[in-house]
Parts: structure tokens; sequence; C-alpha cells
């Protein structure tokens, strides 16, 4: 699943995936978020948290995560990703200098930094 997290700015999508993330997550959370975010902003900051009841993505949802990041290419700034899980920190470490905005990773035990590297 996907939840929403609060106390951020409204310019920033905050979400922790629990559990298995299927694209009805996306769907129904995800997508909705970040179009109302976009009516007010041109750019969107997104902090991303996966703990470790993270289990994984259902089929399909990779790829609602794909044609969202890539449907908004030119509307996202920084990226904080904010996990414990190796093969979530390596995949996006090896990936971001493919990505046009800037993406940094974060340890669990850093979410304030994380905060704060997005100008929270």
């Amino acid at each position: 699943m996907i939840e929403r997290l609060t106390g951020f700015a409204d310019d920033i999508i905050a979400i922790a995936y629990r559990g298995r993330v299927s694209g009805l997550d996306y769907e129904t959370v995800l997508v909705p978020a970040v179009e109302a975010a976009l009516r007010t902003h041109a750019k969107l900051r997104f902090y991303c948290e996966m703990p470790d009841d993270f289990t994984g993505f259902a089929a399909g949802a990779l790829w609602d995560d794909w044609k969202l990041g890539l449907g908004h290419l030119n509307h996202w700034g920084p990226v904080a990703v904010v996990t414990d899980i190796p093969w979530i920190r390596n995949t996006t470490q090896a990936l971001s200098p493919l990505i046009t905005t800037k993406v940094k990773v974060f340890g669990l035990a850093e979410k304030d930094q994380a905060r704060a590297w997005l100008g929270v």
C-alpha cells in the first residue's frame, strides 16, 4: 500500500510504501496526489519512505511508477528516497544518474536529513 505522510509542505509529495504496493495504490493514492499538487505548483519535491515492512511491488506497479515519473518528467524537483533496504538503495543509486532531477538516498535513521535536503 501507499500511505500519504503528513507534516510536509504542499509542494512535497510525501509517501511511505508499506507491504506490497499495487497498481491500484498508484491510481487511488499517488496519481491523485500528484495531479492535485500540480494544479498549484509547477515543480514538486518527492519524499519516499520504504521501511522494512515494504515487501515489493505487485505486477504492473513498477510500470505505473515509471509512467507517473516519466509522464511528469519536467515537474519533478529533488527526490529523497529513505530506506535501509539494500536492493532499493543500490537500484536507486545506480539509476539516479539517468534521472533528470536530483535523487538522494537516506537511511531510515536519516529522515530529518532527508527532510532538510528537500528544504522542509
